[in-house]
Formats: structure tokens, C-alpha cells, sequence
């Protein structure tokens, strides 16, 4: 009886131990490395509050 308690604990475990990576990883920071270009100046024309069609 307690072994297949500790292995239904164990599945347990193992599926929450699956969703909590999941979750990490679509959440989590990018593995991809940031570009160090800095902040780039506003070379444009700002939008009117008017628009024509």
C-alpha cells in the first residue's frame, strides 16, 4: 500500500514538476542574447491628432 502511494505521489510530483518548467520557460526571460545598440532617436514626423482619409 505504500509504495503505490509514493509512486502515485511521485506522478503527482513529476506532472507538476512538468508544468511548473513549462510555465517557466514561456514566461521566463529569452535565452537570446539583447542587442547593446542603445536608445535610438526619433527621426520622424509625430502623427497630427487629425487624420485625412
Amino acid at each position: 500500500m505504500r509504495i503505490a502511494n509514493m509512486k502515485v505521489f511521485q506522478a503527482f510530483e513529476n506532472v507538476v514538476q512538468y508544468f511548473s518548467e513549462a510555465f517557466a520557460r514561456i514566461f521566463g526571460p529569452n535565452d537570446e542574447p539583447v542587442p547593446s545598440i542603445g536608445v535610438q532617436p526619433f527621426e520622424g514626423e509625430p502623427l497630427s491628432d487629425i487624420v485625412e482619409d
